[in-house]
């Protein structure tokens, strides 16, 4: 499920990025690269524990396929809570400035 999950997040995210490729301001890139390699780290998991278990390897239980969603869908939340800190500390529009410096010019 970690796979699939993230795998889904990064198609998603490169579709977004491809179509809005000519808007560098949200770092798109940063996002579709976060999601790719977490989504090769989960192929490579696989790989491993396919190689370990074999045929064993298609039949999870519930709760592992419950413990793997929370684990892909936590993964996705991560990448974008660190996207948008990397978005908020770039500020690539000046939002986060003009706010910042009209909340002092109020003082």
């Amino acid at each position: 499920m970690t796979l699939l999950i993230s795998a889904l997040a990064a198609c998603i995210t490169t579709v977004i990025w491809y179509l809005t490729s000519q808007k560098e301001d949200l770092k798109l890139g940063v996002l579709c690269l976060m999601y790719w390699g977490a989504t090769i780290m989960w192929f490579v998991d696989a790989i491993f524990e396919y190689a370990e278990l074999k045929a064993a390897y298609f039949t999870p239980s519930s709760s592992d396929m419950l413990n793997d969603s929370f684990l892909g869908l936590s993964v996705v939340v991560f990448g974008l809570i660190i996207w948008l800190v990397i978005l908020l500390v770039s500020d690539p529009k000046g939002v986060v400035k003009a706010a910042l410096f009209r909340k002092g010019q109020n003082n």
